[in-house]
């Protein structure tokens, strides 16, 4: 959201710029799960889906990601069964073991803090099998949901989903833009112990990277102080709002803050040149 910007207009936004990523054939289009952060408007993840995929025509609509240990396996089965239901083919399942929220929200969520990260691989084979085909003697079922097959990609910042998604043969998608430290171990980890599955005969990876592009370089570092502005609200705690970009930075950060933030924005460099160094 905008500083001040009402909710339905940041999402409205986002209906406007999935259609022009459609009209550009760009494949997919992915919304976050984040509560309690002030500035993002992304809490209801699945209903935000249905709203981009009513308002699109082609292009695939899911998750980047849907938090599991937020959430009962079955229920995720039967909000993006139902949606694949309505958007057949079109709907991706993308999935963290991150909170994405603070230690009281997360409360508020589970209404228990016994589920954590650590119960991810449970969670994910237990949602596996609400998706999949339905097995001999099974009781409980995802319906809508059972033998939708939601395409599943794994997301992660560290080497923990490199690994997941490399054992079971599924999709990874690493986070560079909060875990840059860690972007070369991961996906080199992940090609390096992939092993092919039903769903997938060879790695398919993802790594999701910031960019700011514009007419000129100077114009392009301008854009690129609404981002820097919005991790340093990160690590000060506070609002997530897009800010307006500003001749400089220095009057807004101190050295460690100015410090921090660079450092969680280092893979920067021209589109062209970064996109080579990624590939």
């Amino acid at each position: 959201m905008r500083a001040g910007e009402p909710v339905g207009s940041a999402i409205a936004r986002s209906v406007e710029l999935a259609r022009h990523a459609e009209q550009l054939a760009y494949k997919r289009y992915w919304v976050a799960e984040h509560h309690s952060i002030q500035g993002l408007a992304c809490s209801a993840t699945p209903m935000l889906i249905g709203h981009i995929a009513a308002a699109t025509k082609t292009i695939r609509v899911g998750s980047g990601g849907v938090m599991l240990p937020n959430h009962a396996p079955l229920v995720v089965a039967e909000q993006f069964g139902t949606l694949e239901a309505i958007y057949p083919g079109r709907i991706d399942l993308g999935l963290g073991r991150a909170p994405g929220a603070d230690f009281q929200t997360m409360r508020a969520l589970r209404r228990s803090v016994a589920q954590d990260a650590d119960d991810f691989p449970a969670l994910l084979e237990e949602l596996l099998a609400y998706l999949g085909p339905e097995r001999p003697g099974q009781v409980v079922k995802a319906i809508p949901g059972q033998n939708s097959n939601v395409p599943i990609t794994l997301l992660g910042s560290s080497t923990f989903g490199a690994q997941m998604a490399a054992a079971l043969g599924l999709p990874f998608g690493f986070a560079a833009h909060i875990g840059p430290e860690f972007l070369y171990a991961a996906t080199q980890l992940y090609r390096e112990r992939f092993r092919p599955s039903k769903v997938l005969g060879k790695p398919y990876l993802l790594v999701a990277v910031p960019v700011i592009a514009a007419e000129t370089e100077a114009a392009a570092r301008r854009l690129f102080t609404t981002q820097q502005q919005r991790v340093l609200g990160v690590f000060r705690g506070g609002s997530l709002e897009l800010l307006p970009p500003v001749d400089s930075m220095a009057p807004i950060w101190n050295d460690t803050e100015q410090t921090a933030v660079e450092n969680r924005l280092r893979h920067r460099s021209s589109v062209r040149t970064q996109l080579r160094r990624l590939g």
